[in-house]
């Protein structure tokens, strides 16, 4: 075992990226995943502690045999949910099937081909109207000015949700992203804790942030539902509280949560970093500027791939077995590192550069094959091409300044404030792109 890295250690996961891929480096040269112990959380119950699978094989494997690696009871805690959680939580990311499979079954009608190429119009306004404000305002916060607003905007209308709401669900999304963040989540580490745990009262503080926004969340959802139960109006929400299969109250509340959090953490991550990669890697940025419509389809699975936005889901074993040389128990946990197979020296040449012409890329910046894959993947890969295009079209010298401020988290990896600036004098890239831009 590398003693050097702890996973469960929260104060790991505020050092700088370049050490935690070093870290997830050595741990991958290993011979064995490593087996690390889970924190105790306070008003939370806890087990022993889990495995880190952090090769791209161990990784995608689980992924595929969800009949031994399951995400039951729980795929997004390391902990187990207590059911006052689950309540809110508990959506079908955390069910196997043939729960899962009902669920997905009815919401994935949401997300056919024929539907998303109907939303392309209404992505691009969206996105337009977005850099609109952006430039009345002037540069400022890149993430809350632009990034976050896209995805949040874009899930909201597809379920139907009033405009004048987008700004609480955008915060109460903070909230259920926060993780150990005492920005949004109001927790803080104790100081006098050897492994870089919470407080009693810090974690309490966090709880009660987490349910209030779950709580807002689900309640907005079901009085929405209660609306078009009565009139429907063709929007998600009625989609899914009518027809032969539909959602309970319960599940379509916990859905909505899942579907606004989610669906909004790959993009506006995505967008954010990428931002942060094209300005900091200024021969890909002039790369991608040269072919826009050629090349934009590779640096988005690349963004991807190289920021990860969701670094680890949760699996639990169903029965003993044993996987690549590894024997595993039932019972035992193990966590799904998609940022560390994503830099799997035994898959992808040079993981550590950045190349938006990689070709393959296998990644799994959406999860790993199978039936938890991102329900919304194709939507993600959408919104991130209409925002990059609106934005070098419109800013075409738009570049990230300074170092972004980092969410503390275990579970995303997330931008949450980035500097930005532009130069509007330039033209876009229907003139030409960034060529006519000066230095």
């Amino acid at each position: 075992m590398d003693t050097a890295v702890d996973l469960s250690h929260i104060p790991f996961w505020g050092l700088p990226q370049a050490e935690r891929h070093e870290a997830f480096r050595r741990l991958r040269a290993l011979d064995r995943p490593v087996f690390f112990r889970e924190n105790k959380i306070p008003f939370i119950g806890h087990g022993p502690g889990y495995f880190a699978l952090v090769r791209h094989a161990d990784v995608t494997e689980a992924s595929r045999n969800a009949a031994v690696f399951s995400s039951e009871p729980t795929a997004n805690s390391i902990n187990d949910m207590p059911r006052w959680l689950a309540v809110y939580f508990g959506s079908m990311i955390n069910m196997d099937d043939p729960r899962h499979a009902r669920l997905r079954r009815i919401v994935s009608r949401a997300f056919t081909p024929r539907i998303l190429a109907k939303m392309e119009e209404d992505l691009a306004r969206a996105a337009r109207e977005i850099v609109d404000r952006a430039v009345r305002e002037g540069p400022g916060d890149f993430v809350t000015q632009i990034a976050a607003r896209l995805p949040v905007r874009v899930i909201c209308d597809m379920m139907g949700i009033p405009a004048e709401h987008h700004d609480r669900v955008l915060r109460r999304t903070n909230t259920v992203l926060a993780n150990a963040d005492s920005e949004y989540s109001g927790v803080s580490v104790d100081p006098s804790s050897p492994d870089g745990s919470f407080g009693r009262w810090s974690t309490a503080r966090g709880l009660a942030a987490l349910l209030r926004a779950g709580h807002d969340l689900n309640t907005l959802a079901r009085r929405l539902a209660r609306e078009r139960r009565r009139r429907p109006t063709g929007d998600l929400t009625s989609m899914l509280v009518h027809g032969e299969e539909r959602l309970t109250a319960q599940e379509l509340g916990s859905f909505f949560i899942l579907l606004v959090v989610a669906g909004s953490e790959t993009t506006r991550n995505a967008v954010a970093h990428g931002l942060k990669l094209l300005t900091d890697h200024p021969d890909q940025r002039a790369l991608l500027l040269e072919d826009f419509d050629g090349r934009v389809a590779g640096a988005v699975e690349e963004i991807v791939r190289y920021c990860t936005p969701v670094i680890q889901f949760r699996r639990t074993v169903t029965r003993d077995h044993t996987m690549n040389g590894q024997d595993y128990r039932a019972g035992d946990k193990v966590l799904l590192f998609y940022n560390s197979a994503n830099r799997d020296e035994a898959v992808f040449s040079d993981p550590d550069v950045f190349d938006i012409t990689r070709s393959p890329n296998p990644h799994v910046g959406f999860g790993g094959p199978g039936p938890h894959y991102c329900l919304g993947a194709h939507l993600a890969r959408r919104e991130i091409t209409v925002m990059f295009r609106e934005l070098f079209d419109r800013m075409p010298a738009i570049r990230s300044v300074g170092e972004p401020s980092y969410l503390l988290s275990n579970f995303i990896n997330g931008v949450k404030h980035m500097s930005y600036r532009i130069r509007p004098q330039c033209s876009g890239l229907q003139a030409g792109g960034e060529a006519d831009c000066p230095a």
